[in-house]
C-alpha cells in the first residue's frame, strides 16, 4: 500500500538528506511523495540541497552558488553520496512516486531558478508527477507566469486566512503549514476550497497519531518515515 505522506528530504534519519540513497529508501517504504529542496549551481544547474551553503551537509565550505556542478560533484554528502541534480532525482522517481519540489529562492538569490526548474521537469517528462512550492511566494508567482499548467503550492510558517486569495489567484492547490499552527477553521477552509493541506514537519509519534485521527485528510511531511508508516497502518487496521 502507498503511504500518504511526504518523505522530507528522503529518509534523513537513516541516510544523508537529499541524496539518491535517501530518496530510494523513501520509495522502498512506499511513500506517496518525495520532498526535496532545489538550489542553483554556479553554472545554472538545479541541484538538490537544502542550505544555501554546502557547510552542514557536505565536507566542503562555501555557498552553493559559488560551485559549478562538477565542483559540487566532488563533495562528499555523507556515506559516499554526492549532491544530486534535480534531473537525477526526477528520473529516479519517474512513474513511481510524486515529488514536491521546494524552491529555495529568496528574493532574487538565484536568477533564472524558476525557468531552469521548469526546463528540467519538461525534459524529464514528469509534469504530471510534481508540484512546485516555496516560502518565497514571489517565486511561485514567477512559476505561474512561466507556466499555466504546473501545479503549485505555498509554504507558510503559520496558518493565516490571508493566504487564500493568493492561492486562488495563482491556482495553487497545495498549502504547507508548520503543524503546530493548524486549526479547525484553517483545515476546513482548505477542504472547502479543494486545497490539499500539508503539515510540516512531524517526527513525534504521539503528534502523528493525534493529527492523523483529528485531520485524516491532511498529509504530513516527516523525517521519521517508519514511524509514520506504522501509525497509518495501525489506524487503518482498527
Amino acid at each position: 500500500m502507498k503511504i500518504a505522506g511526504l518523505a522530507h528530504r528522503g529518509y534523513p534519519k537513516k541516510f544523508p538528506e537529499n541524496t539518491m540513497a535517501s530518496f530510494q529508501a523513501a520509495m522502498d517504504l512506499s511513500f506517496s511523495h518525495l520532498e526535496l529542496d532545489v538550489q542553483l549551481s554556479k553554472d545554472g544547474v538545479p541541484v538538490v540541497i537544502h542550505d544555501t551553503t554546502v557547510n552542514r551537509t557536505t565536507n566542503g565550505k562555501g555557498h552553493v552558488a559559488d560551485f559549478t556542478l562538477e565542483e559540487l560533484r566532488q563533495l562528499d554528502a555523507g556515506g559516499e553520496e554526492s549532491i544530486p541534480t534535480l534531473a537525477e532525482v526526477l528520473m529516479l522517481a519517474k512513474d513511481k512516486v510524486l515529488v514536491d519540489i521546494e524552491l529555495k529562492q529568496s528574493g532574487n538569490l538565484y536568477p533564472g531558478l524558476e525557468e531552469k526548474v521548469l526546463e528540467v521537469i519538461a525534459e524529464c517528462g514528469v509534469q504530471d508527477q510534481v508540484f512546485v512550492t516555496s516560502f518565497d511566494h514571489y517565486s511561485i508567482q514567477r512559476m505561474r507566469q512561466l507556466s499555466k499548467e504546473i501545479e503549485l503550492g505555498l509554504v507558510l510558517y503559520g496558518a493565516t486566512p490571508a493566504v487564500f486569495p493568493l492561492a486562488e489567484q495563482l491556482g495553487a492547490r497545495y498549502i504547507s503549514v508548520k503543524y503546530i499552527y493548524l486549526t479547525d477553521d484553517f483545515v476546513q477552509e482548505c477542504e472547502q476550497r479543494g486545497i490539499q493541506l500539508i503539515a510540516w514537519t512531524i517526527d513525534d509519534e504521539a503528534e502523528m497519531r493525534k493529527l492523523r485521527e483529528q485531520y485524516p485528510h491532511v498529509w504530513i511531511c516527516t523525517n521519521e518515515l517508519e514511524k509514520w508508516k506504522q501509525c497509518v497502518m495501525d489506524i487503518e487496521a482498527v
